[in-house]
């Protein structure tokens, strides 16, 4: 191991970074051309077929055969003259990551001469095979139909790998009963609801909205490290984070990393992914250095929620093929390093109207921001009323290491709105007990006339926060790097339209009683800012302070999954998803079961790897140091000389003595725990077994561990250090 890992530095150390020639002079020129976009439908379908194509996906319709025929022949035509022989229905199982089965444009006609092939009915479904993905039990191994269907909301690419083009059609995963075995399908059902909500409450304002589009833009955090260095790294190729390894000198303190240079090499991979990722329609705008030695970030312009998430789990994969490529590892982990920062996936997310509102933007006019003030108001108390739930969404034993640590937002759920909108607040729940007669200035007399219409530089943002307000769009920054987006933005939609439904149930009740609509409408809101006053924080979320404070607000700090995880099972959530038709009770206890059996998975397999690494290579290195050291002290007495010349080398023997011990012992007990753990048929309480009696041995083995790092010889360390891993460019 220790000869690996200096032929990985030395490799390191001859790398050079990759021109990278650009697609097109500017990338307006070359944005997505790898995309079926409206652009490309325009150009290959008849124009009867693509105006009834475009009415269905803008009313929600199912596609007609005819017009999927049509689309399905076109989509062909342009992808073949793209270079691509097979199509794939590209969907998001409950694995986290997106699959595909490639089937082939050549086919046989019955009289068995050779054409190319692709009908509607291609297009609109196909069956993999289902049983080997999560199902919660939905699926036995025996009935292994499953059913992806086209999403034509989202448009086909073309994904290009070793020379090999394949046309990719973006799809929802159903099983062949017809529950979802997706995050997609849940994702879409939420953005419907959320929708038909919104509309509702924007008729109080303006009577010309019809439809309410989904906003999110997802900044992506991201770990490089050289793929010599990671392949010499069993725990990081295992488990995607390190599981020793003591911190360096040097660490993030400086904060010299952070938007600094961006590394030659690092740059050329970085304009090979953005280069791939425009051609693929995705709309990256920023990237930079973060806080953390080796760590990036990434963000693209606000896009359609499912559009987004659907380039989000895209983006994944391009960095990933394109870092290899560039001889790097993309390490998407949420805290592949212990000592600096780990990495989130920062969910900016908003509503707009289809005529040019932003419903979470302060407007000019008094109205506007009544209406900005209803939206506003109504999520917030959504967060409050189902915290739990959102806490849930987020839940993983990755994420887990990651919350509450001091680069990102604990396990509390708090909102953060900003000191001038936190008055404005304050100041509806005082004021809104004023009387108004008749002819007042609601508006002037509630003080809603008087909030700026732009509030983008009237607050700072708070980086503890989970749930930060940031000017015209909530950002849920509590969402892990390696994340499907989709579980957080399809429980956050559904709680959001459920309030929504209720505020709107509200106000009616109050207009049939006699009251104004504007007067209803305040009433409602000013109930709902004190109702849901202990969500809103305004200080250091990381503080111990916060913790007890929390704790006297009623609002929970569920720090495992878990726990977290129970949220969803639970008899309101049940009705809540039922009640919108997101999920059945069946959909949404098999999802427990798999986000369960995911997280024992998970720390089974980091148990396995650290003892294995621990015993297998630590300790044979720490007990050949020993052995040196020995020998050592051998020589010295045989010398003559007296034990106070030896006695610092025999402390040292004493002290390797002392941790092997500690390895040997606790990593016992830890197989021990697994093997009783594995007995237990429950999933919940088998995942708290690993929680609680496994995963608490992998510290003190760490720890003794790492203190070995320091005392046995450099180059005798089996193991890629810190140092190397994270300084190594």
């Amino acid at each position: 191991m220790a000869t690996l890992r200096f032929k990985a530095l030395e490799l390191v150390n001859q790398r050079r970074p990759i021109t990278v020639v650009p697609a097109a002079a500017r990338r307006s020129d070359s944005y997505g051309q790898n995309v079926f976009n409206l652009e490309a439908m325009r150009a290959t379908m008849p124009g009867d077929y693509f105006k009834k194509l475009q009415a269905a996906i803008k009313q929600g319709a199912t596609v007609e055969r005819n017009v999927a025929d049509a689309v399905a022949s076109a989509m062909k035509t342009w992808a073949m003259a793209k270079g691509a022989t097979h199509y794939t229905h590209w969907f998001q199982p409950l694995t986290g990551a997106t699959a595909e089965k490639h089937d082939s444009f050549f086919d046989l006609n019955s009289d068995g001469r050779p054409i190319e092939n692709f009908k509607g009915s291609a297009l609109v479904q196909q069956e993999p095979d289902a049983s080997s993905f999560p199902n919660g039990g939905i699926r036995n191994t025996f009935e292994a139909r499953g059913y992806t269907a086209w999403d034509p909301t989202s448009p086909a690419f073309i994904i290009e790998t070793v020379g090999a083009k394949t046309l990719c059609i973006p799809t929802i995963f159903v099983a062949y009963t017809g529950e979802a075995l997706d995050f997609k399908a849940p994702l879409l059902k939420s953005l419907g609801v959320l929708e038909k909500a919104a509309v509702e409450v924007c008729q109080y304002f303006d009577k010309d909205v019809s439809r309410v589009n989904t906003t999110l833009g997802i900044e992506q955090e991201y770990f490089l490290v050289d793929k010599a260095l990671y392949d010499a790294r069993p725990d990081l190729v295992m488990t995607g984070r390190t599981l020793f390894g003591h911190t360096p000198a040097k660490g993030q303190q400086l904060d010299d990393h952070y938007f600094g240079s961006i590394p030659a090499r690092v740059h050329g991979f970085m304009l090979e992914f953005e280069e791939e990722a425009n051609l693929l329609g995705i709309p990256l705008r920023t990237r930079h250095n973060e806080v953390a030695p080796n760590q990036f970030e990434c963000a693209p312009t606000f896009e359609d929620a499912n559009l987004a998430v659907d380039h989000n789990q895209l983006l994944m994969d391009v960095m990933d093929r394109v870092a290899e490529r560039h001889n790097f590892k993309v390490l998407l982990h949420e805290k592949p390093f212990a000592g600096v920062n780990g990495s989130g996936k920062h969910n900016n997310w908003a509503m707009s109207t289809d005529t040019g509102v932003n419903l979470l933007a302060p407007g000019r006019r008094p109205k506007e921001n009544l209406q900005f003030l209803a939206f506003f108001i109504t999520t917030i108390k959504a967060v409050h009323r189902h915290a739990d739930l959102l806490r849930a969404s987020i839940a993983s034993a990755s994420n887990d290491h990651r919350l509450g640590a001091n680069e990102a937002p604990p396990a509390i759920m708090s909102v953060f709105v900003g000191s001038m909108l936190d008055s404005v607040l304050d100041e509806l729940e005082r004021t809104a007990k004023l009387p108004l007669d008749k002819g007042d200035n609601i508006y002037l007399k509630l003080g809603i006339d008087k909030i700026p219409a732009i509030l983008l530089d009237n607050t700072d943002r708070n980086r503890t926060s989970p749930f930060a307000f940031t000017g015209n769009k909530f950002e849920l920054r509590a969402v892990g790097s390696s994340a499907n987006c989709s579980s957080a933005m399809t429980v956050l939609n559904t709680i959001v339209a459920d309030q929504l439904i209720d505020f709107k149930e509200s106000v009616d009740a109050l207009i049939d009683q006699g009251k104004k609509k504007e007067v209803a409408i305040v009433e409602v809101l000013r109930e709902y800012v004190i109702s849901s006053k202990n969500i809103r924080f305004e200080g250091n979320g990381y503080s111990d302070e916060w913790k007890a404070e929390a704790a006297r607000r009623g609002l929970n700090n569920i720090a495992t999954t878990p726990q977290a995880l129970d949220a969803f099972i639970r008899e309101d959530a049940e009705e809540l998803f039922a009640r919108h038709g997101i999920f059945s009770q069946v959909e949404l206890h098999a999802r427990h079961e798999i986000l369960l059996e995911e997280y024992m998975k998970k720390i089974q397999i980091e148990s396995r790897v650290l003892g294995d690494l621990a015993i297998n290579h630590i300790i044979p290195t720490a007990l050949q140091y020993q052995t040196k050291l020995i020998n050592n002290v051998r020589g010295l007495r045989e010398l003559g000389l007296d034990d106070e010349h030896s006695q610092v080398t025999v402390e040292m023997i004493k002290a390797i003595s002392r941790h092997v011990a500690t390895i040997k012992t606790t990593a016992d007990a830890m197989t021990e725990a697994r093997k009783q753990a594995n007995k237990i048929a429950d999933a919940r309480e088998l995942a708290v077994a690993y929680c609680e009696e496994v995963k608490p041995k992998f510290d003190p083995i760490r720890r003794a561990v790492d203190k070995l790092e320091q005392m046995v010889a450099d180059e005798d360390w089996p193991l890629v250090k810190y140092r190397e891993l994270l300084f190594s460019r």
